[in-house]
């Protein structure tokens, strides 16, 4: 009977303990992702006074880029990066859902392995606390909705 009784209470765990690490997303927005490849979607919504596709993180969150950054540079760390968390990965290649038609890289940068899009920095804003907010659209004239459209940045200068 004590046999039956430690095998009841030890099956239940072990499928809690399974569902977990089976049905857990990857972290994005202000943190690493945890299995390492940021999930990036894209959705439909009311950004100003028209509807577009915008970006997305994991957590249905709407994602921006800064025109500052260039591809090799991220201009928004420390007290930016507070209010704009970068969006992170911790090792391989983020992924989209569905593909997107420009290209997802990951610049090791002062923020860590921050996820481009087109060579833009994705960032989350703080004051958006839901999937259908865009509130970072047009802040300071810098930054904007990433959409699957954005253009590739331009390659830098040589002189």
């Amino acid at each position: 009977m004590r046999s039956l009784r430690i095998r009841m209470g030890i099956v239940p765990a072990v499928a809690a303990l399974w569902l977990a690490a089976c049905g857990s997303a990857p972290s994005t927005g202000g943190t690493a992702s945890s299995s390492g490849a940021a999930l990036i979607h894209t959705t439909s919504m009311k950004v100003g006074d028209k509807m577009e596709t915008v970006l997305k993180n994991a957590k249905d969150l709407t994602l921006y880029y800064f025109t500052p950054d260039t591809a090799t540079k991220v201009a928004c760390t420390g007290g930016c990066a507070s209010n704009w968390p970068p969006l992170l990965a911790t090792s391989g290649a983020p992924t989209s859902s569905p593909a997107l038609p420009g290209k997802l890289t990951v610049l090791n940068g002062d923020n860590g392995n921050q996820v481009l899009y087109n060579g833009h920095p994705l960032y989350t804003y703080t004051k958006d606390g839901d999937a259908a907010d865009a509130y970072g659209q047009g802040v300071g004239g810098k930054w904007f909705v990433a959409t699957p459209e954005l253009a590739a940045t331009a390659p830098a200068a040589k002189y």
